[in-house]
């Protein structure tokens, strides 16, 4: 049990926050913090329940998903957004990249 978690550990902890923001560089022409974004603003994402900014209109099937932005959550809408929440909005088709998929929500665990 320890040798597994000492994996799950280490595999976390590998994850390169720097490289996730260079891979959100493209990401942040709509996720940003103004008014009129296409996408919600990601700030204090971690643990926060899916659609719940007030001021951002959110798709149905994304006020229908009932997630928390966890990191298993956000890896997996990261990976394939349709596949975690089919019919949202977003125009992004995924990152099959694990390890990037790992360094973007290690990135936006450092917005707060």
């Amino acid at each position: 049990m320890l040798f597994l978690f000492t994996l799950m550990t280490d595999h976390v902890g590998a994850a390169d926050a720097e490289h996730g923001k260079a891979l959100f560089a493209p990401c942040a022409a709509c996720h940003s913090e103004r008014s009129d974004a296409l996408g919600p603003n990601l700030k204090g994402v971690f643990g926060r329940p899916s659609a719940a900014l007030l001021d951002f209109r959110y798709s149905n099937p994304m006020k229908r998903a009932n997630l928390v932005w966890d990191e298993d959550n956000l890896r997996a809408y990261i990976h394939d957004p349709q596949a975690k929440v089919k019919g949202n909005r977003m125009p992004y088709a995924g990152m099959s990249d694990p390890d990037d998929v790992d360094d973007v929500v290690a990135y936006l665990r450092t917005l707060k």
